[in-house]
């Protein structure tokens, strides 16, 4: 009988580790260290689902700083995304470049079926943005993009609840973003550069923050697009962003409710938060694990319900953990998913309404 236990012991751990090492692990490439996101990565603790083989950065100072913070070998460096590629054959690219630098990334790894991932935005214009999905399409990779929000356990609480019909269709969503501004929670010289050029970032707070919640009302309308788009900007720190706004408010209209994404550079306190207005209640999801539901019992009386979330189950806690999970099939990204490419081509062509409307002054119609 022990003989018989310990042999089915042995064949099950057997056939464990066998499926682990039948897993293999993606090899990817990071394209550029500029953008200070890029810390998630190279301080990652290993997951067994991703690693790094190669690093794209001209600079060497800022790939020499960073090599003695996380440890890797300047000899995985490389000036340009076709020296790293040809050395190191990754098999997927993260990109921590300026939002400008997207489209090169995906010029250059598209044709070779390297899938792709970058930072929020997924690009500067709807010119580029178009570019960037057709190259993924006719080559059949990947392109996502990453939004801090998007690992959100309240945010995926309210999409639930608002699906539940608990509060009833929607009526208003209200989305802020942002903090003090880059150069007063001091971010490194190197993203300061292109984070407050109007070319290399596309824009200020407008293309940074409003991207967020230009990503999130796209989701919870499924994919729908506004009717229309109407932004103000202002640069309340001229000495700070002397080039772009750091300020932005901006309305989405929809058949039977709108949107407010107020995006800025000006907050006293960093936010990333969410409020959603229904027929009978609200969702008011304050933090990444705090979420709040009120259901109307009256005229201004409610029931309360209080939700601390813990994280999400992998691979939908991490960028990197999803992004391999999805080129392994894994997983299959839902249609507008918050990480998707048809989702954050909507993105773009919101914000792209939204920086015409404030320097036209004028509403913007949404084809």
């Amino acid at each position: 009988m022990l003989h018989r236990y310990l042999f089915t012991f042995c064949l099950a751990l057997f056939m464990s580790l066998s499926l682990f090492a039948q897993k293999k692990i993606i090899k990817v490439g990071v394209v550029g260290l500029t953008h200070s996101h890029v810390h998630q990565i190279l301080g990652r603790e290993d997951q067994g689902d991703i690693k790094i083989v190669g690093i794209v950065e001209p600079d060497i100072a800022l790939a020499e700083r960073y090599s003695k913070l996380y440890k890797y070998p300047m000899s995985m460096v490389y000036n340009t995304i076709e020296d790293m590629i040809n050395a190191t054959n990754p098999e997927a690219v993260t990109a921590f470049n300026s939002i400008y630098g997207h489209l090169e990334v995906v010029e250059v790894c598209a044709p070779l079926g390297i899938h792709v991932m970058v930072e929020k935005p997924l690009a500067v214009s709807l010119k580029h943005a178009r570019k960037m999905e057709g190259l993924a399409k006719k080559h059949q990779i990947y392109l996502l993009t990453n939004y801090e929000t998007t690992w959100y356990p309240s945010n995926h609480k309210a999409y639930d609840v608002v699906a539940s019909g608990k509060i009833g269709d929607i009526r208003k969503v209200v989305i802020r973003d942002g903090h003090k501004g880059p150069k007063k929670i001091g971010v490194n010289s190197e993203f300061l550069e292109w984070l407050t050029d109007p070319v290399l970032n596309g824009g200020g707070a407008l293309m940074d923050f409003g991207c967020y919640g230009a990503n999130l009302i796209t989701w919870l309308h499924g994919g729908k697009k506004p009717m229309s788009v109407t932004a103000v900007t202002q640069q309340q720190q001229p000495e700070n962003n002397p080039k772009v706004d750091d300020d932005a408010t901006i309305i989405l209209t929809y058949p039977k409710s709108n949107a407010i994404i107020q995006a800025s550079w000006d907050w006293p306190i960093g936010r990333k938060d969410m409020e959603i207005y229904g027929l009978q209640g609200a969702i008011y999801a304050d933090t990444g694990n705090d979420l709040r539901i009120r259901i109307s019992t009256g005229y201004s009386d409610y029931e309360e319900e209080s939700f601390k979330l813990a994280p999400r189950e992998a691979p939908y806690h991490d960028p990197f953990a999803l992004f391999a999970a999805v080129i392994h099939n894994e997983i299959t990204l839902k249609p507008f998913a918050l990480s998707s490419l048809e989702n954050n081509m909507i993105v773009t062509e919101i914000l792209e309404a939204a920086s015409k409307s404030a320097k036209t002054n004028k509403t913007v119609k949404i084809k």
